[in-house]
């Protein structure tokens, strides 16, 4: 398997390199239970015949994969969705109420994908979204639980990151599969305090409230480690959660510090206080890398969590403005 970089991070969890931007980024999970797989998170459409080709490596083939579950269908996560389900003919989808409808028909995503990152960007980093079949999606209620020749997973409801966004907790690891719920954490941050973690405050619903209340509900699980897709295993969450929910108050109070300041330039200013404060939060973890490094790293993030945030101020604008 030299072109694919999979690797067993826990009891039959296989964590998958999807290959987005650069190694490291973004992950997708193969969860085996005997003969049979579920796939939670799916990359892009790029990403899905490395998949195939890991269930290959296993001894398996397309047949035995049960369920595909993205947690969200931010591309990054379920863009590959459609492609995996019409290689995957025994498969059903099981995601969202509200993420259900665009896998279905994607056209929506297509259009919001490509007004964030462009056309040409969208066709080369994410190659393009297919739709799912109904009747092959099962829509995913909070506290469903989804049984995987056995083994038990159990999907969670938990926006705030975004709307249709859901964990999957797995009983037989004690651990959660978390999307982006529990943040971010790439491993070239890790330092002898441990990993660093930070939110995702990604287009088009973040909601500090919600996210807190769901991060909350997370950590009453007791979770013994979280799976992240950006990037892997952490262990002992209760370590890392109140720097998780200090950086999505900090980047919520980053926003309201231009609340009515609705001008040409608080896009860039936005940007450039999400920079400054996820390099000031690297440094206080005892991150040591170089400053360009360190954006470089963190390029993408800073662009999407800016955006995200002045999309967050001009909704809480226009809803003071109907108030009003």
């Amino acid at each position: 398997m030299a072109s694919v970089h999979y690797e067993e991070i826990g009891e039959q969890i296989y964590r998958i390199e999807t290959g987005l931007y650069r190694p490291g980024l973004a992950a997708c999970y193969l969860v085996r239970s005997g003969d049979r797989l579920a796939f939670v998170d799916t990359g892009t459409a790029r990403t899905v015949p490395a998949l195939l080709a890991v269930v290959a490596d296993l001894g398996l083939g397309p047949g035995h994969v049960d369920f595909v579950i993205p947690t969200h269908v931010h591309l990054d996560h379920g863009g590959g969705a459609g492609y995996l389900m019409a290689a995957c003919p025994e498969a059903r989808l099981v995601a969202h109420p509200k993420g259900a409808p665009h896998l279905i028909d994607p056209s929506r995503l297509i259009a919001g994908a490509t007004a964030v990152y462009g056309k040409e960007a969208f066709e080369r980093d994410f190659g393009g979204l297919t739709p799912v079949r109904e009747e092959r999606v099962s829509v995913a209620r909070d506290g469903m639980e989804i049984d995987l020749n056995g083994r038990r997973l159990t999907f969670l409801d938990t926006p705030g990151h975004a709307n249709h966004h859901g964990c999957v907790f797995d009983e037989r690891t004690g651990g959660c599969f978390t999307g982006d719920t529990f943040g971010i954490s790439y491993r070239e941050f890790d330092t002898g305090r441990g990993p660093w973690i930070f939110a995702p405050t990604t287009p088009v619903a973040f909601d500090p409230d919600a996210w807190l209340a769901s991060i909350d509900r997370l950590m009453a699980l007791a979770p013994k480690a979280m799976y992240l897709t950006h990037y892997g295993r952490v262990e002992r969450p209760e370590t890392l959660v109140e720097a998780l929910r200090r950086s999505i108050r900090g980047q919520a109070a980053l926003a309201l510090a231009e609340e009515g300041r609705d001008d040409p330039e608080r896009p860039a200013r936005l940007k450039s206080a999400v920079s400054a404060h996820l390099l000031a939060s690297a440094r206080a973890h005892g991150v040591t890398l170089g400053e360009a490094t360190i954006a470089d790293l963190l390029a993408i993030d800073t662009e999407l969590n800016a955006q995200g945030l002045e999309v967050w101020l001009k909704r809480r604008e226009r809803r003071a403005a109907s108030d009003g």
